[in-house]
């Protein structure tokens, strides 16, 4: 279905002109055979970018999740997570069905571990308890909201888990967003992460792909855990001429485009916590993600109708839940957007 504003994810993005002709006229070769020379442009880029000695091109955010959790873990292992966070409610339960792990999982405030509770949840070295092989953290945190968690926040985590001998991922799909929202760089807020991922097709704008970065030893074991899962590609520089201009903080479409979305999706939060039944709120919105409560004893079925009813008049939207609406902002979204989505809750809430 074609949408007039479509806020159900950052990830409807079309590839710029810019795009299209760097993958037009991409240098490839066979990744698998002899290496793609396009693909080793954009992990030595993504390495740098997010400070760490080597960085892997996979199709996926899942899939570089999921890397990092067959690197880092064996059968039978528990990894300490958020209870909302990405890995665990929204990868299809591969935790357990690709590498036979159990989650112990802790409440966050707006994604945040309180680094006591991590420290706590660390099973004892017992032979009648689960080995505690991980900690995984998301940034930004999409359940809280697209919020930010603080570097000092990621490095207290951090601490714990290296003082037990464990290792910290970070799932940061979007992490560019706190790169932006944040004024830090990204090398600075992964410091503390042994693994970390990067989405480029969430906000940036590429049409496929993730990174996953660690160190030299790290991506040598992640290259066969990505054999296992079919994430080896061909001639993917095609592919990976898109992720470089994500990358680029001039380009059209990348990083530099995530300020606009940012704000955007305050203006949004603002005018759905205008009405009556809905519940947004603009001050606690940190990047490019907005939740909206719905009243049911307001607005009648909930989130699902009033998804369904603002879908059907052109503004695209997703329900989370029986009572939470997700609208997230992105480069392919202006003012029109938020003028569509004000002309349909006038029709749908104040018809005449």
């Amino acid at each position: 279905m074609a949408f007039q504003a479509d806020f159900r994810s950052d990830t409807v993005t079309k590839p710029t002109d810019a795009m299209r002709a760097a993958m037009a006229s991409a240098d490839v070769g066979d990744d698998v055979l002899d290496g793609d020379p396009t693909v080793s442009a954009l992990e030595a880029k993504g390495a740098a970018w997010l400070g760490k000695e080597r960085a892997l091109f996979v199709p996926s955010g899942t899939m570089a999740n999921q890397i990092a959790m067959g690197v880092w873990t064996s059968p039978g292992d528990e990894i300490i997570c958020e209870s909302s966070c990405h890995i665990l409610s929204f990868e299809s339960g591969a935790l357990g069905a690709l590498h036979g792990v159990q989650t112990r999982t802790l409440d966050g405030v707006r994604g945040v571990l309180d680094p006591d509770a991590v420290a706590r949840a660390i099973r004892p070295d017992f032979v009648h308890c689960p080995v505690t092989s991980l900690v995984a953290l998301e940034q930004t945190h999409m359940a809280s909201g697209g919020c930010v968690l603080p570097v000092e926040a990621i490095e207290a985590v951090a601490t714990v888990a290296h003082d037990a001998g464990i290792k910290l991922h970070i799932d940061g799909a979007r992490l560019a967003h706190a790169v932006v929202a944040t004024g830090l760089s990204a090398q600075r807020i992964a410091r503390g992460a042994d693994s970390i991922s990067l989405c480029l097709s969430k906000g940036l704008g590429a049409p496929v792909g993730s990174l996953i970065a660690g160190s030299d030893a790290f991506i040598e074991r992640a290259l066969r855990v990505r054999k296992r899962l079919g994430g080896w590609m061909r001639q993917s520089g095609i592919l990976a001429a898109a992720g470089l201009l994500a990358l680029d903080e001039g380009s059209d479409g990348g990083i530099g485009t995530l300020a606009a979305a940012h704000a955007l999706a305050k203006q949004v939060a603002a005018r759905l916590d205008a009405e009556e039944g809905l519940r947004s709120r603009p001050e606690e919105v940190d990047t490019n993600l907005v939740l909206c409560e719905v009243d049911a004893a307001v607005h009648v079925g909930g989130a699902a109708a009033l998804a369904d009813a603002l879908c059907a008049r052109g503004v695209g939207v997703m329900a989370l839940g029986p009572g939470t609406l997700r609208f997230v902002t992105h480069r392919d979204l202006d003012q029109a957007a938020l003028e569509r989505l004000d002309e349909a809750l006038v029709a749908i809430l104040s018809p005449v």
